[in-house]
C-alpha cells in the first residue's frame, strides 16, 4: 500500500507531524521556549546519544520515548530504518519531536530526515 493509500483511505488517521529539535549543548536551560513545549506536548519522542540526562528527565512520564543514537561503529539502528519509523508514526496520527544533541541539522542528518518525511508527505519542522 502506497502512503497515498494509506492517508487517503476513509479511516486513516490525519498524519501527524514531526519536528526535528536541536537539544543545544546539554542545559536544559539553553532550550528554547519551543523545544520545551515540543518536548512537553509530543505522541512520540526519539532521541540521540548526545541528548543530556537533564534533558531527557523533562520527558513528560506519559509519553512513549525511543533512543535512536548513534555512535562510532555502534548504531542502535540504522539511519534508513530511523526515516521509516518516523514516517510510520506520523502516518499513525502521531506528533513525534525527533531530539537532537547540538543543531538537527550540524553533523544530525537532519536534512536526511526531511527529505524523507518531505517525500512521503509528511509535515516536518
Amino acid at each position: 500500500m502506497t502512503v497515498e493509500q494509506l492517508t487517503t483511505h476513509p479511516n486513516a488517521p490525519k498524519p501527524g507531524r514531526v519536528t526535528l529539535v536541536g537539544a543545544g549543548p546539554g542545559d536544559p536551560e539553553l532550550l528554547t521556549i519551543k523545544a520545551l513545549k515540543i518536548i512537553k506536548n509530543s505522541d512520540f519522542i526519539l532521541y540521540d546519544s548526545l541528548v543530556s540526562q537533564e534533558i531527557l528527565a523533562l520527558f513528560p512520564t506519559k509519553t512513549p520515548v525511543m533512543y535512536v543514537g548513534k555512535q562510532k561503529s555502534n548504531h542502535s539502528i540504522p539511519q534508513e530504518t530511523l526515516n521509516d519509523l518516523l514516517v510510520s508514526k506520523a502516518l499513525q496520527g502521531l506528533n513525534i519531536c525527533r531530539l537532537k544533541g547540538g543543531d538537527s541539522f550540524v553533523f544530525g542528518r537532519g536534512g536526511e530526515e526531511m527529505l524523507k518525511l518531505k517525500s512521503a508527505g509528511i509535515e516536518v519542522e
